[in-house]
């Protein structure tokens, strides 16, 4: 498996855990972390995670907002938990991370959604990122939160 590829399945697993549990972020990281260096894992690997899960987390707000506005007839809090944070951490990929060309965070994304979500979930994932991509290249970057 690619570096990049296992750090995005690392930060998936853990904005997974911090929404199901709701522990404390940092603390819950730290403890993370710590499981993973048991596992002896590349730190570079768990420095891209880190980085994903830290910058979603602060970006949250605007991608939330991202996503509820192209998940047309689904609230952000019924979507399932995996496809949720897949779509958090993608985006924040899409939105803030020039350094990562679109094609690969949308296809990194249907690869996550397809291994650890439903059957459909590869589609819906999809369809929204492509949707906020489009809109980001129309605008010429990072769109605020509230416009349509």
């Amino acid at each position: 498996m690619r570096k990049r590829t296992h750090g995005r399945e690392l930060a998936l697993q853990f904005l997974y855990q911090i929404d199901i549990t709701g522990d404390n972020y940092d603390s819950a990281l730290d403890s993370f972390l710590k499981a993973q260096s048991a596992e002896e894992i590349d730190e570079t690997i768990k420095g891209f995670a880190v980085e994903l899960v830290k910058g979603a987390r602060d970006n949250s707000e605007l991608i939330d907002s991202k996503i509820s506005q192209y998940a047309a007839n689904w609230q952000l809090g019924r979507m399932a938990v995996v496809d949720r944070n897949i779509l958090r951490l993608s985006c924040f990929e899409l939105l803030f991370r020039d350094d990562i060309p679109p094609k690969v965070s949308i296809n990194e994304a249907v690869e996550l959604a397809k291994k650890y979500s439903g059957p459909e979930a590869g589609k819906f994932v999809n369809a929204i990122l492509d949707k906020i991509n489009l809109e980001k290249n129309n605008r010429g970057g990072v769109i605020p939160s509230n416009d349509p």
